[in-house]
């Protein structure tokens, strides 16, 4: 059942955070809707759920649009993030729907955001995406290149860079993945310490991972399949 599965998260989430001192309250649940259907999403918001993370801008506007008398009906305080890969001819409307957008990777991607956000007089919240894999699959600027796309960002009015996100290679040991997820908390950390203070959040951590994710310090963890089971196709 979708509630007792959301249960287990919040626990194995709690206990997380309590291992290394952390306050549970400090860390999001994104609750990833891809190739899930409105009923499931319907359900989980009303087991709760306020924060839906999509990876498909197309796919996130039908549903929104779907979704909007639901969530007006029942008065919802609903955000909604964009996570997968942003595309150019895609921006105009991912700063409509987005709260966030995760997956910030040039300094070109940034000035067309920031553009169409000037349009609609939004300030939209943006994480960096970083690349800490080989994996040619994998989107994201390089250790070297984050401070430079956050000064090129600081020169834009209608962004607002708020922390970092990765996605590392899978492995079936959650172990195996901690390396990742330190390294980005240790690049945030020098950040900090250079006077990027603003630069707090961690999205990092999925199903397979996320509790490793926590205690390596993740504000921000990517759930889809242990929250939703497998996507429908």
């Amino acid at each position: 059942m979708l509630s007792e599965r959301i249960s287990s998260i919040f626990k194995k989430l709690t206990y997380s955070a309590l291992r290394t001192g952390r306050n549970p309250e400090e860390i999001k649940l994104i609750a990833v809707t891809k190739s899930q259907s409105i009923d499931k999403i319907k359900e989980a918001s009303q087991l709760g759920l306020r924060v839906f993370g999509e990876n498909r801008v197309q796919e996130a506007k039908a549903k929104i649009e779907e979704l909007r008398n639901f969530i007006d009906q029942w008065k919802m305080n609903i955000e909604w993030h964009m996570i997968g890969h942003l595309q150019s001819n895609k921006v105009k409307d991912a700063v409509k729907l987005f709260t966030m957008i995760h997956s910030l990777d040039s300094e070109k991607l940034a000035i067309l955001i920031n553009k169409e956000a000037e349009k609609i007089n939004k300030i939209q919240r943006v994480l960096i995406q970083v690349k800490l894999s080989e994996e040619e699959s994998k989107y994201g600027v390089k250790e070297e290149e984050v401070e430079r796309l956050i000064e090129s960002c600081l020169n834009l009015k209608n962004i607002k860079v708020e922390g970092l996100m990765t996605i590392p290679p899978y492995f079936e040991n959650p172990e195996d993945v901690r390396i990742y997820f330190r390294r980005l908390r240790k690049i945030r950390d020098e950040l900090n310490k250079k006077g990027y203070d603003f630069i707090k959040e961690l999205s990092m951590g999925m199903s397979n991972d996320f509790e490793v994710a926590i205690e390596e310090g993740s504000t921000m963890v990517r759930i889809g399949t242990a929250i939703f089971g497998q996507r429908i196709k």
